[in-house]
């Protein structure tokens, strides 16, 4: 083990990077008040109370056709769980607002994520929120994954999670300590389905590892869970919103969040699940049995139909960061 300071530190950064840093496209840091695109360069401080206690919170948004979809929705969510936990960022949203963009358009892709964390900051090894002088936010732009139906048309297959749910409290806040969700993730990857399903104590559905989870009754209604036992997602709030124009037609009965149950789960004509970056996921299969035809459903087919026209075309809910010819500017 040899010592390494100065510019041979950079050097061994750079001989040390590896294929999957290709996708790492710009991140901002406050602790450089600047933009890096070398994914070398893209460092937290090991004594940022984000990395040793997972004290932060962050937000994920995604940038389609050059455009930020809901932006303003997912950084109000950031603001409200870093309030939760006692961090304001000085700039306030304007700040977090014009840093997203800068970042994204300096990493010069029109189709990427993009994630915003709000750290407690660099100050100690200690547990004390008190110790960091000020907090720390981080920017990243990042390669944008595929709608998950894009990828699997047949549908999804979701097994019921044995990993205890989180609390209400910690449940509405999306912050740094992930590490029940990287549990369920792992229980997805290990019995070979794509996602899981949480219940809470009284045995009533939450949400998944990154995604929340509703129903379509066979009496026409889309239900999620009640938001005070989960992450209010966006993409989920947003969904219902575009659900009410079906229920005005005709297409739904009744958009709606309470209460469900395992059996309900068992006996919906559609089961939905609902993320960022994977839009509106058909789930064909819970616990090994088939749910409704065992193919994905009309309700799945017109919001998914809905949303991705949102997305792409929702002028009040995009913002620009690209010219239309593509990436720069």
């Amino acid at each position: 083990i040899r010592e390494i300071t100065g510019e041979a530190y950079v050097a061994a950064l750079q001989a040390a990077r590896r294929p999957y840093q290709d996708g790492y496209y710009a991140m901002y840091s406050s602790l450089l008040n600047g933009i890096v695109t070398d994914p070398v360069l893209m460092q937290l401080p090991i004594d940022d109370h984000l990395v040793h206690r997972g004290d932060g919170v962050f937000d994920t948004f995604k940038c389609v056709g050059g455009a930020i979809y809901n932006l303003d929705a997912h950084l109000q969510r950031l603001e409200r769980s870093a309030a939760s936990i006692g961090i304001r960022w000085p700039g306030g949203f304007a700040a977090l607002r014009d840093l997203s963009v800068r970042t994204v358009r300096a990493g010069g892709h029109p189709e990427c994520s993009g994630r915003v964390m709000l750290a407690r900051g660099p100050g100690s090894f200690g547990v004390s929120p008190y110790d960091p002088p000020e907090p720390a936010l981080y920017v990243i732009a990042y390669r944008l994954g595929a709608p998950f139906m894009a990828l699997h048309p047949a549908g999804a297959r979701v097994r019921r999670s044995r990993v205890p749910p989180k609390p209400a409290q910690f449940a509405e806040i999306k912050n740094c300590n992930y590490l029940p969700n990287v549990l369920m993730k792992r229980e997805a990857i290990d019995w070979g389905v794509d996602f899981v399903a949480g219940y809470d104590a009284d045995g009533h559905l939450t949400e998944g590892a990154t995604e929340n989870v509703g129903i379509v009754t066979r009496a026409g209604e889309l239900v999620f869970p009640r938001l005070e036992n989960i992450l209010a997602g966006t993409s989920m709030l947003r969904l219902m919103e575009l659900a009410r124009e079906q229920v005005s037609a005709g297409a739904l009965r009744a958009v709606a969040a309470r209460d469900i149950t395992e059996q309900e789960v068992f006996g919906a004509a559609e089961v939905l699940i609902v993320g960022t970056t994977i839009n509106v996921v058909a789930a064909v299969e819970y616990e090994g049995r088939a749910i409704g035809s065992g193919a994905p459903g009309p309700v799945w087919r017109a919001l998914s139909r809905l949303l991705e026209r949102d997305i792409a075309g929702n002028s009040a809910l995009r913002t620009r960061v690209f010219d239309r010819g593509g990436g720069g500017g």
